[in-house]
């Protein structure tokens, strides 16, 4: 299981515009074949800085995502409302195993 965290900073008069679009974002992407979890988490301490939290079943998934006319029109939409260029680091499952899924 391929996990991905995408660190997001966002605007702070853009919070729950952001949260809105991603949460929309976020659901059709768990309509995808290869997206095992999408999870959007806020930090508490500082409110404009979110976490998306991805996991996907194959190596493939996360281009296949990106190829997705959602994530293509979340993209386009949460630019503006970055205050820096959003992050990410990839990571691989260790526990639970993948079929836990």
């Amino acid at each position: 299981m391929l996990v991905v965290h995408v660190q997001v900073h966002v605007k702070p008069e853009y919070i729950r515009r952001f949260e809105e679009v991603t949460a929309v974002n976020a659901s059709r992407s768990l309509e995808e074949p290869g997206v095992a979890r999408f999870d959007v988490v806020r930090e508490e301490a500082d409110p404009s800085h979110f976490v998306l939290v991805e996991a996907y079943r194959t190596d493939d998934a996360p281009a296949a995502h990106k190829g997705t006319a959602h994530y293509q029109q979340w993209r386009d939409a949460v630019e503006p409302m970055m205050a820096t260029p959003r992050t990410s680091v990839k990571y691989r499952t260790v526990f639970p195993i993948a079929e836990d899924w």
